[in-house]
């Protein structure tokens, strides 16, 4: 059995190339946490995760003074024990948040150690459903200064052209009026045949407001609507859900199985967009998603398709990966040494053990928040 004799944590910062808003928030760069975990045989499994627009070292942190001791020496195999040994010593600190973020940045580089230790993809080692490819969604659809419904239209026939049959835009930033003139001329844009969907990314605050923008909404046939409200209002989603034909979508900030269930059983989301780098990492995004079929709910994950893309193969009832098809919002893709490829809106596999790629070295060392890039704890 690999023993894990040594991790690495890393943070690093990457500017955006365009200064970006979202429907609440402008973001100009983004922090992620990086890790190592080495066995004695001398084979390294990796994790990260995007960490906020600041304080990016405050996940470094938990991996250096909460969990790195509980890990090391120990077998790396025993995921189920280790999880639960890293979420004990954190219950204080953690649950959600940074910590819980550190928890499956270090769960999945235990599974990508794993899986590299016997020369398996990550999906063919966690028991692959699809073998080889994906359906993905491009996401986008971003405000930009100067941007207006044609230029946004533009952008998501473009996405189309590429091969890609499902798109997903922006909404709630504008007023009702000008959302829904975006929206039409993104439909118009792209057709009837492709699935479109809609991200507000916690715009609004109560049940008219919502309501006044999905009615509008209605009418162009949109696939899902998701995170309308904060991800604390529950309630919400859920009331919401019983008032549009839009099928309601969450869970992208929302980490441990617990706080899934709560939100299935109300109702809430009928498509959960639980991250694996967030919710408590492999381990427990394989759990949620269990239970999201048996009550009949798809898994389509948030953000990082190069985590996700083994994960949906891997999972029956988990539906699309989110990809980004340039580096502009999720610029994530400049610290890793192999892409995805994709062809006609399926994303393919990597072949090569555990998650398929690596860090790049030479990259991270312009990005790092540190006068040296990995801290080393034995």
């Amino acid at each position: 059995m690999p023993i894990i004799e040594r991790i690495s944590v890393a943070a690093v910062s990457v500017p955006l190339d365009v200064v970006t808003s979202f429907s609440t928030r402008t973001v100009s760069e983004r922090h992620y946490c990086l890790v190592k975990v080495r066995s004695r045989e001398g084979i390294e499994g990796i994790g990260f995760c995007y960490v906020g627009s600041a304080a990016g070292e405050l996940a470094k942190v938990a991996v250096e003074q909460l969990f790195a001791k509980k890990l090391i020496g120990q077998e790396s195999m025993r995921v189920e024990g280790l999880w639960q040994d890293m979420y004990s010593e954190s219950i204080l600190q953690g649950r959600a948040g940074s910590v819980m973020r550190a928890i499956s940045i270090l769960d999945t580089a235990l599974w990508d150690l794993n899986a590299r230790s016997v020369g398996l993809p990550l999906h063919h080692y966690l028991g692959a459903y699809a073998i080889d490819r994906v359906p993905a969604y491009a996401s986008g659809g971003y405000y930009l200064e100067g941007k207006t419904p044609a230029k946004l239209a533009k952008e998501m026939e473009g996405y189309v052209k590429l091969g890609f049959k499902a798109v997903k835009m922006k909404v709630g930033r504008l007023s009702p009026k000008e959302e829904e003139a975006r929206l039409k001329a993104v439909r118009t844009a792209v057709g009837q045949d492709i699935v479109l969907t809609l991200d507000a990314n916690n715009a609004w605050r109560d049940l008219p407001t919502a309501l006044e923008y999905a009615k509008r909404f209605e009418a162009y046939n949109p696939y899902w609507l998701e995170e309308p409200f904060s991800p604390d209002e529950i309630d919400l989603h859920a009331r919401l859900a019983k008032m549009t034909s839009i099928t309601i979508a969450t869970g992208e900030m929302e980490a441990g199985r617990w706080r899934f269930r709560e939100l299935i059983d109300s109702g809430g989301a009928a498509i959960l967009q639980s991250d694996a780098a967030v919710c408590g990492g492999i381990t427990e995004w394989r759990r949620i998603s269990a239970y999201a079929g048996v009550k009949g709910v798809t898994v389509c994950p948030h953000w990082f398709h190069d985590l996700h893309t083994p994960l949906v193969a891997a999972t029956p009832n988990a539906g699309y990966v989110e990809y980004f098809s340039d580096d502009q919002v999720l610029n994530f893709r400049r610290l890793i040494d192999k892409q995805l490829k994709f062809k006609n809106g399926d994303l393919f596999m990597h072949s090569s053990p555990g998650l398929g790629f690596n860090f790049d070295e030479k990259e991270l060392k312009k990005y790092s928040l540190g006068k040296s890039i990995w801290s080393v704890l034995k």
